[in-house]
């Protein structure tokens, strides 16, 4: 019988251990007069440097799982975009990260679109502003940076696609946690490699990540954390994907060319749609990947669904654990 990765746990544990360290607070205790940088960070937009606070640091978390990467250094942010709703009960990330704000209630930034509340960060006072998974657009970091010091992506990154091992490096540089990153990002490449190594049916194969949301489809490329984990487990994006138009970490696809995602495996993650109900749509159904039971359906409101689509340090652990099976099963149906 095949054992799952034994570092699965070694990432939760880096992070209590992280947050031990940093005395559980709102961000990390300092001395009572600044000391000098705390932190320095090349961006899209040039370097930006944080000073180390005169007292306990003061984190805001915007972008695309930067609370989860800085709960995973044992930083607590003070607000937190929810990107995905995940909601006040789960102070704005997944339930696999929750427990790390401790007593700390975080202000929820509720997802607005396009629109940022720069009044209500401003409220909070951050020393730190992260944005480091996001559109990257410079007006917006203008207007934050007269806030606070705001960390994007590097240079060259599409919209939303910072992949989670440079974001880690981005949010750990920024608090000059660089090796307690480099620690994190270690574990978690390790548990990924031990999946696949006990996975080696997954090499080669073509996979698919998948969307259907309204009437439109879309399928997820490199870059995006939702197809690199399929990657990082040896499978290949399909061909027929690549010949699609894209537009950064994203392909729309339409009803024509939904053929596009009858790879050997298919994710679909729906977005509005039960899983039942993107099962039964005529088109995906009609895909022998689908017929085939090849296909893997998730349900918006299931926990790997929400920790697939988190791509942080805190939620590989979770999609090792429930998505990997779901694949090995899927895998054996494939003609050989």
């Amino acid at each position: 019988m095949r054992r799952m990765p034994r570092t699965l746990t070694a990432v939760a544990a880096l992070a209590v251990a992280g947050l031990a360290l940093a005395g559980c607070t709102a961000g990390s205790s300092t001395d009572d007069a600044s000391t000098g940088t705390l932190g320095t960070v090349d961006t899209m937009f040039g370097q930006v440097t944080v000073p180390e606070p005169a007292g306990d640091l003061t984190v805001v978390a915007l972008g695309w799982s930067d609370a989860e990467m800085a709960l995973s250094l044992g930083v607590v942010p003070v607000g937190v975009y929810d990107w995905q709703s995940l909601g006040a009960d789960n102070k704005g990330v997944g339930p696999w990260a929750t427990e790390l704000f401790g007593d700390v209630t975080p202000e929820i930034i509720e997802d607005s679109g396009d629109t940022v509340n720069y009044e209500q960060i401003q409220a909070l006072e951050p020393d730190l502003i992260l944005n480091t998974r996001s559109a990257g657009d410079e007006k917006q970091y203008e207007r934050l940076s007269k806030i606070a010091p705001t960390v994007f992506a590097p240079k060259g990154t599409a919209a939303f696609a910072t992949p989670w091992d440079v974001q880690l490096e981005q949010v750990a540089a920024a608090l000059g946690k660089t090796q307690e990153g480099d620690a994190l990002v270690s574990a978690t490449k390790q548990s990924i490699n031990e999946a696949a190594d006990l996975h080696q049916e997954f090499a080669g194969l073509t996979a698919v990540a998948a969307t259907k949301f309204g009437d439109a489809y879309g399928a997820y490329l490199e870059g995006d954390g939702r197809f690199d984990i399929l990657a990082d487990l040896g499978f290949r994006q399909n061909p027929a994907v690549l010949d699609l138009e894209t537009a950064g970490f994203y392909a729309a696809v339409s009803a024509e060319h939904v053929s596009a995602f009858d790879a050997d495996i298919a994710v679909m993650l729906p977005i509005g749609f039960t899983a039942a109900e993107t099962t039964a749509d005529p088109l995906l159904a009609s895909l022998p990947v689908v017929q085939d039971g090849r296909a893997i359906v998730l349900d918006p409101t299931d926990e790997l669904t929400q920790a697939y689509s988190a791509a942080s340090v805190l939620s590989i652990p979770v999609v090792l654990e429930q998505l990997v099976p779901k694949l090995a099963e899927a895998a054996a149906k494939v003609a050989k």
